[in-house]
């Protein structure tokens, strides 16, 4: 579905990205870890085209895109079939939970507003909000907020979704009630690339992991060999560093 090649990104004079490959199939569920810096968010933010690569491409569903070059028309094309879900939610403050989730099938694709809220409501009821639909965001808690986020990447029907970090901004107990939609929505085969420092949801979810840092990929492998039998020795360090955390 997905083929990454050689993808760079530097701000200023900082490498950021240093010629990342990577391979995503339909039904993968890719976790991303690494330590802070490592290039994990700049990769998503470039596929996505939230920040423009300076070199590199990517063929999609077939289809092949310099990264550095695409034209807007394409960016649009793509964005169709692609959600992004933020660390931070970026929810509307004036707008309800369905609001959030209708306002850009209303607007960028122009659907009729009935069949927007009907799409809407069905997308807070599969990740268990459909009692806080007429809610601002002032009035949930984080956690409520990133199920509203999901139903609003899912309501776009995309192939892929790519979240950012979808728990660190919230507090411990709220963690769960997020990570559990994102089981679901693996069950359910969803392609998702997902930079995370959950170790328990890459272990026991993700089809595949990958660890980069300095803007490489260190190691990739399934999830049950990256754990049981990683490769290298930093990401063995790295390993025992962030389980030593989760004990």
């Amino acid at each position: 579905m997905l083929e990454i090649r050689g993808i760079h990104k530097a701000f200023g004079q900082t490498e950021v990205l240093r010629g990342v490959d990577l391979d995503v199939k339909k039904g993968d569920v890719v976790a991303i870890l690494g330590p802070s810096g490592s290039g994990k968010t700049t990769l998503l933010r470039c596929i996505n085209y939230l920040e423009r690569a300076d070199a590199g491409e990517m063929i999609f569903d077939g289809e092949r895109f310099d990264l550095a070059h695409t034209s807007k028309k394409d960016i649009a094309r793509i964005r169709k079939r692609t959600a992004f879900v933020f660390q931070n939610y970026n929810l509307f403050a004036n707008r309800t939970a369905l609001g959030n989730v209708t306002e850009g099938l209303i607007v960028a694709r122009k659907m009729p507003r009935a069949k927007a809220e009907e799409i809407g409501r069905r997308m807070l009821e599969k990740v268990g909000m459909q009692d806080r639909m007429d809610h601002y965001p002032s009035q949930l808690s984080g956690g409520q907020q990133q199920r509203v986020a999901i139903a609003r990447a899912l309501a776009a029907d995309p192939d892929i979704i790519y979240f950012d970090e979808p728990t660190s901004a919230l507090d411990p107990e709220l963690i769960g009630e997020v990570l559990a939609v994102m089981r679901n929505l693996a069950g359910e085969g969803m392609t998702m690339l997902v930079v995370t420092h959950e170790m328990n949801f890459a272990r026991n979810v993700a089809t595949k992991v990958i660890f980069m840092e300095d803007g490489r990929i260190v190691e990739q492998n399934d999830a049950k060999a990256f754990f049981e039998n990683p490769q290298q020795e930093r990401t063995r360090a790295f390993l025992r560093t962030v389980m030593d955390k989760d004990k």
